[in-house]
C-alpha cells in the first residue's frame, strides 16, 4: 500500500509541476496581459490542487495534513480572485483586450 501512495504522490506532484512550468510558459508567450492572466491563473490553480495533494498524500493523517488542505482552500479562494482583480484593474486603467484575441459569436443558422 505504501508504495501505491508513493506513486500516486509522485505522479501528482509530477503533473502539479508540469502545469506550473507550461504556465509560466504561458504567461512568456502569450501576446498581451489578458491572455497571459488566463494562461498563467488557470494552470497555476490546477499546478497547486496538484503539488498540495501529493504533499498531502506524502504526509499522511496528521496535522500537516489538515494545514495544507487549509492552504489548499485559501489557493482556491484567492487565486481566481486575485487574477479578476487583475484583469478588473487592468480594464479600468484603460488597458483594453485586443479584438483579435476576444471570441466572436458563432454566426446564426
Amino acid at each position: 500500500m505504501t508504495l501505491f501512495i508513493d506513486i500516486t504522490s509522485w505522479v501528482l506532484l509530477s503533473l502539479g509541476g508540469a502545469f506550473v512550468f507550461i504556465g509560466g510558459i504561458g504567461a512568456l508567450r502569450m501576446p498581451n496581459l489578458y491572455t497571459r492572466i488566463h494562461a498563467a491563473s488557470l494552470t497555476d490553480t490546477m499546478g497547486a490542487i496538484l503539488v498540495i495533494a501529493g504533499i498531502m498524500l506524502q504526509a499522511g493523517a496528521s496535522l500537516a495534513t489538515i494545514k495544507l488542505a487549509a492552504i489548499l482552500l485559501f489557493l482556491l479562494l484567492t487565486s481566481p480572485t486575485a487574477s479578476n482583480a487583475l484583469a478588473s484593474a487592468a480594464l479600468l486603467a484603460g488597458l483594453r483586450p485586443d479584438q483579435a484575441t476576444i471570441a466572436k459569436p458563432e454566426p446564426d443558422q
